[in-house]
């Protein structure tokens, strides 16, 4: 508020601790502190934080990129990472990402058999991409059923307990000495470190099966997909990366002997607890008994909280109009956004300090997604992201994305085709 990025005109923005995401970056990497012959490449899922300098900063950090799709693929090249450290994994490719890819030399895992086939029609010899094969290990679900990727009907990868489809796997190998890295996901949010553990497990075992049966070393590589289950309730992070990696040990020992390249991939845990919104109160009102806090901060950028509220309950902090915290007895309230339907409610009958019109909350542990991906129900415009640091004497602040322009959004809408409908006359 010092520096002008939250006030009346300002009333919603974004901010990110750059040194916290570094120190997250160095935990996951001691907790997977390889041994001698054990390569490990730790990929970022652009989609939980699909900002450039984010992703800059993480390519900085020594980090690749998982990319689900042509618009993350292009933001990870601008970023920095290179194409070997890329992975390139959704499940709907189109021909000419996949000959982008290809030719750019990034790592493809392909979400099937269908795929596979044709990747085949479009490589050429001696490509560079690292070419691997989605799996579906059928191990269950977590408590969130729409982040759970290994359930029997889960549409991601091949349904490794259907029938034929583990012989159907291992034929793909045998008929293409190109194909050498397994990929898995089992999910991330939900998920308990046993399921995903188990998952990883059982994708080892198809990796050992392929390259007992063709006498060869053929599987080489392990991608690892799916992250940390969120924690919200304090700054603690609970499980950390070094119980996952023990989780991974105690199911799969085999995938640390040093036999295969193992490839992670974690998104939204890497910047958890490093980001948080700042939002100003714009009206209060009372409504059945309780006091209603109407803020810039709702679905548009907290989407998973407002239509998941059990899943990523967001803690809240109250502040007075100064920026200094807000004190005085606890009162019931609900923390509101801006958008015209009911449900737009970021917080829940939460007790806090009585808000007043004015006053600022801040929303913690918001993850990438808040900031990169926001929803533009009613038009509303993009809060402004910054990124700060500690120095000397205080916090630097520096610029991550620009808030968006009104003229943005109505060019965005079309503005430029206006009359393009009015000019269609299909009558006779």
């Amino acid at each position: 508020m010092a520096e002008g990025l939250l006030d009346e005109k300002r009333p919603l923005a974004g901010f990110l601790d750059a040194d916290g995401i570094r120190d997250s970056v160095d935990s996951l990497r001691a907790a997977f502190a390889p041994r001698p012959g054990v390569r490990v490449l730790h990929t970022f899922a652009a989609k939980a934080g699909s900002l450039i300098p984010v992703l800059r900063l993480l390519a900085d950090c020594g980090m690749g990129c998982e990319v689900a799709g042509p618009g993350e693929l292009r933001l990870a090249v601008e970023a920095g990472f290179s194409p070997a450290h890329i992975v390139l994994d959704s499940p709907a490719k189109t021909r000419d990402e996949l000959r982008l890819a290809l030719a750019l030399g990034v790592a493809v895992a392909a979400d099937g058999l269908g795929e596979i086939r044709r990747i085949e029609e479009l490589r050429s010899p001696g490509s560079p991409s690292v070419l691997g094969l989605r799996v579906n290990p059928q191990v269950g679900g977590g408590s969130i059923g729409a982040t759970s990727t290994a359930t029997a009907a889960s549409r991601f990868g091949v349904a490794l307990r259907d029938p034929g489809a583990r012989e159907r796997v291992v034929r793909a190998f045998a008929e293409r000495p190109w194909l050498t890295r397994l990929h898995t996901h089992v999910g991330s949010q939900g998920g308990s470190l046993d399921l995903i553990a188990a998952g990883i497990a059982e994708t080892y075992r198809l990796a050992e099966e392929i390259n007992s049966s063709l006498g060869t070393h053929r599987v080489a590589g392990i991608g690892i997909g799916g992250g940390l289950p969120d924690d919200f309730a304090d700054d603690e992070a609970r499980p950390d990366f070094a119980e996952y990696a023990a989780a991974l040990r105690a199911a799969a020992p085999g995938i640390f002997d040093g036999r295969y390249d193992l490839v992670t991939e974690f998104g939204s845990s890497l910047l958890a607890g490093n980001g948080f919104i700042g939002a100003r109160v714009e009206y209060t009102k009372d409504a059945g008994g309780r006091r209603i806090a109407l803020t810039h901060a709702g679905a548009p950028i907290a989407t998973g909280t407002v239509f998941m509220p059990a899943a990523s309950p967001l803690r809240v902090g109250a502040f007075d109009e100064a920026g200094r915290p807000r004190g005085g007895p606890p009162m019931v309230q609900d923390i509101a956004g801006p958008c015209s339907f009911t449900g737009d409610i970021v917080a829940h009958t939460r007790k806090l300090p009585e808000l007043r019109e004015g006053d600022f909350v801040t929303l913690q542990d918001t993850r990438g997604y808040h900031f990169s991906t926001p929803w533009a129900h009613n038009s509303l415009p993009r809060p402004a992201v910054y990124g700060f640091a500690g120095e000397a004497g205080g916090l630097r602040f520096a610029p991550v994305r620009e808030a968006q322009s009104l003229d943005s959004v109505a060019a965005e809408s079309g503005l430029r085709q206006a009359d393009a409908l009015t000019g269609l006359h299909g009558r006779h």
